[in-house]
């Protein structure tokens, strides 16, 4: 047999990187449980959230964000990445990169939103303070809403830590061997054929 031949019946029994006994294949039962898929969808849409509120700030305070503009947008890009692999993938690993972004981005809320390293938005809605441009070159939000956003971030980046750290401990990357028929009962699309129909009396 060629070491083609030999590679390819390796990778017929693999799956993610084991093995699979033939006529079987891998499921994974706590991403079944709704607790888990109800977990996995709030993180996601609080992950969104966040995004939403990162660019309100950082479009609508355009002019008053100096050095954090680039790191607003990785940060959003960041979190959008995580989303999608969280969805499409049940990255179950990324969840406690998802609570350390989550717990800076907490803290950085805190810190702009209560002006504890400085002005807060707030503060630069007394006389004295020129008001903020956006990024379209017009005028941007006012302080008292973009304070508001950025108080908003503490308690969605909280919930965000909450759940990412109840996913985690769900155990999403468990894994079951099961026949491929009761695979096709648990909604898995399994490659190969059907499991044979009784014949008609």
């Amino acid at each position: 047999m060629t070491h083609k031949a030999v590679s390819a019946c390796m990778f017929r029994n693999m799956t993610h990187g084991r093995s699979v006994t033939p006529g079987h294949t891998v499921v994974y039962p706590n991403r079944e449980k709704p607790a888990s898929v109800l977990v996995k969808y709030v993180v996601i849409i609080i992950l969104l959230v966040s995004v939403a509120l990162m660019l309100i700030v950082t479009f609508g305070g355009w002019s008053k964000l100096q050095g954090l503009k680039p790191v607003n947008f990785v940060w959003s890009i960041a979190y959008v990445l995580l989303a999608y692999f969280i969805w499409r993938r049940w990255a179950r690993g990324l969840l406690p990169i998802v609570s350390t972004l989550a717990i800076l981005a907490l803290i950085m809320a805190v810190i702009a939103g209560t002006g504890a390293s400085g002005t807060s938005w707030f503060d630069r809605s007394s006389s004295g303070f020129a008001s903020a441009q956006s990024i379209f070159g017009g005028n941007g939000l006012s302080a008292d809403t973009l304070g508001a956003f950025t108080i908003l971030m503490i308690p969605v980046q909280g919930l965000l830590i909450l759940f990412a750290t109840i996913g985690f401990a769900q155990s999403w990357n468990v894994e079951l061997e099961v026949p491929h028929d009761e695979a096709r009962r648990r909604g898995y699309h399994v490659s190969g054929p059907p499991p044979p129909q009784p014949a008609p009396a």
